[in-house]
């Protein structure tokens, strides 16, 4: 499948997203890189492979969801840091 602006103006549509001018090319490569990389895929041999080789039988056991809280989690990994306050890490602004 060829990406080029025409496909991409039909995607721009359909999902309701707009690209400015000024990225559409390297989202036009970086969309074409994905494809190319899902087009190896059907070149895989899956001869003699089950459809359902990953799936098992048994429904995906449930658990209830009870949250739990150790505070001495925290407090081990907070230790390791150069700079602590507030049970948060400090860390120089990398952002100006």
């Amino acid at each position: 499948m060829q990406v080029d602006d025409a496909l991409l103006t039909r995607l721009e549509k359909l999902s309701y997203v707009r690209i400015s001018d000024d990225k559409r090319e390297e989202i036009i490569e970086q969309l074409s890189e994905i494809v190319s990389f899902v087009d190896n895929l059907s070149e895989l041999d899956t001869e003699g492979v089950e459809s359902t080789f990953a799936m098992d039988e048994r429904a995906t056991p449930l658990r209830e969801d009870i949250p739990q809280s150790n505070p001495q989690i925290s407090e081990d990994i907070l230790k390791h840091a150069p700079q602590s306050a507030d049970d948060f890490f400090i860390v120089p602004k990398i952002i100006e």
